[in-house]
């Protein structure tokens, strides 16, 4: 009996994770709030979310060069984030695009809410 085919997803494109310049990859849910799952990613989320042009080195100046890879590793391979060298910087930026396109709403809804005990509730509801 043949093997069942793996169920396409409705967001995946060609990624090559050398070169995170080109279109998002798979963007799979579970990973994807796992990534949000942590507060100093979520710090970088809501820092790109600005829309101001950020490079590695300066997204969390106050923590160690190696955590701040681990995240920004993370995130990437997440596909929250993409990065574009430029010169000797890597630039970063949101797929705010590819995740409004996956999830509609769940960057909105995520930038929208603190961080804040589990028990607590987000700044605005959704409806």
């Amino acid at each position: 009996m043949p093997a069942a085919a793996e169920p396409t997803r409705p967001c995946a494109e060609d990624f090559d994770p050398a070169e995170d310049v080109g279109p998002a990859r798979d963007l799979d849910l579970a990973e994807v709030l796992a990534a949000l799952g942590h507060p100093v990613r979520l710090d970088i989320v809501r820092r790109l979310a600005s829309g101001e042009r950020t490079f590695c080195g300066e997204v969390v100046p106050d923590l160690p060069r190696s955590s701040v890879t681990h995240h920004l590793k993370t995130l990437r391979e997440s596909g929250l984030i993409s990065r574009r060298p430029q010169g000797r910087k890597l630039y970063l930026a949101l797929r705010r695009d590819e995740l409004e396109r996956c999830f509609p709403g769940l960057l909105e809804l995520v930038l929208a809410c603190r961080s804040r005990p589990l028990d607590s509730e987000c700044d605005e509801q959704p409806l």
